[in-house]
């Protein structure tokens, strides 16, 4: 057995409903008043906070909400956050949203605790200072981020960097499923299929694949493979919603330790160029990128179809096909997107597409084959 590091939270409830309790949960585990609560400004006025907005204020907190976080976040969304939270002098930092929320309440929480510019914290293990007590409460199924040690930031027009530390880990991770009820078929399709990607990826990891992840992502996959297509024509379906929120953080756990690979590198650039939600992005080029690397996968990616469909049997090939069409049949199910030409993309953007894939160094180095160019081209050609 290869030697392995294994990091997450240090601590992660799950309740349904324990937001409505939020301040007094915060206020038996910290001290201090002033409270950054991080979120996006369609939770913040369509009433879904209100309740844990009430409990916080009766249990002694001053809360400074800071709500124009929005998808893919930009650098000066980031900036402008820490200068609010440092003008009030926060003592606390809670993410409450989708990935973009605690992606920012991360770094928000990093730049309270030390005087590290954040342009010198892009990249693996460039956070040098400490952070400011930080609590992540997902609203989606999906980027697992409330337990991974990753905040992704929009740093030019069409461009994403990564901030990759374990100082980025929060102290705790609350999963209300009460939160996710009612989440469009759309969102809960995409973001499942994003949380499936990482399972995936995670299992497949080609540097950093170890026991736990493994034994992570298998659980993860089965709870979100299991629950989505629920989840997805029955939205107030709490237990399938319960599934869902705990197999994205599983998966979350999986890929913070074994990290993605092609699906997220090849994704990246139909978000950064065509606006496409992130989940989205990763559920377009999937099946194509697992067809490209089943020559060096298909062992992995066979166990993996035994997961979704118990009892399939075959050669490592026949269950690898498996894995893909059920993944694309459970794609068309909840009839989301599946072509790129769906999303604005033509021929013609396929070479730049391939190119900016290439920069996504970090992450093609844990994808079990060699992506070239022309490789992401061809991918790129059979999603459109």
């Amino acid at each position: 057995m290869n030697n392995f590091e294994f990091r997450t939270v240090p601590c992660v409830v799950m309740e349904a409903g324990i937001t409505n309790r939020l301040g007094q949960v915060l206020r038996d585990r910290y001290t201090g008043t002033q409270v950054c609560l991080v979120t996006d400004h369609y939770l913040h006025t369509c009433g879904v906070l209100d309740q844990a907005l009430a409990s916080m204020a009766a249990a002694g907190w001053q809360v400074q909400v800071i709500d124009d976080v929005v998808a893919d976040p930009p650098e000066h969304v980031v900036l402008e956050a820490a200068r609010q939270a440092r003008a009030v002098g926060a003592d606390l930092v809670v993410g409450l949203g989708g990935g973009s929320s605690m992606d920012v309440a991360k770094l928000l929480a990093v730049l309270l605790g030390s005087d590290q510019p954040l342009t010198d914290m892009y990249g693996i293990g460039k956070v040098t200072g400490g952070r400011l007590p930080l609590v992540q409460i997902p609203t989606t199924a999906g980027t697992g981020s409330e337990v991974t040690p990753v905040s992704i930031v929009t740093t030019g027009e069409t461009t994403k960097s990564g901030v990759v530390s374990p100082t980025l880990y929060a102290d705790l991770a609350i999963l209300d499923a009460t939160l996710t009820l009612g989440l469009p078929s759309r969102s809960t399709a995409a973001t499942g299929i994003d949380a499936m990607v990482h399972a995936i990826e995670a299992y497949t990891s080609k540097k950093l694949k170890n026991p736990i992840s493994d034994m992570l992502a298998i659980k993860a996959l089965q709870l979100l493979s299991t629950n989505i297509l629920t989840a997805c024509r029955d939205g107030q379906n709490l237990a399938a919603r319960e599934a869902m929120l705990l197999g994205a953080m599983l998966a979350g756990q999986a890929f913070a330790n074994a990290p993605v690979a092609a699906v997220h590198a090849l994704a990246y650039p139909i978000g950064g160029i065509f606006h496409v939600p992130h989940g989205l992005s990763n559920a377009l080029v999937l099946p194509h990128v697992l067809r490209f690397n089943a020559a060096a996968a298909a062992p992995l990616y066979a166990q993996l179809a035994e997961v979704m469909v118990p009892g399939c049997a075959g050669s490592d090939e026949a269950r690898t096909i498996t894995l893909i069409s059920t993944l694309e049949d459970i794609a068309e199910a909840t009839g989301i997107e599946r072509q790129l030409r769906q999303v604005g993309v033509q021929e013609s953007d396929l070479r730049r597409m391939a190119q900016d894939a290439m920069k996504q160094t970090r992450l093609l180095g844990n994808n079990p084959r060699e992506v070239h160019e022309d490789d992401a081209y061809d991918i790129y050609a059979a999603a459109l």
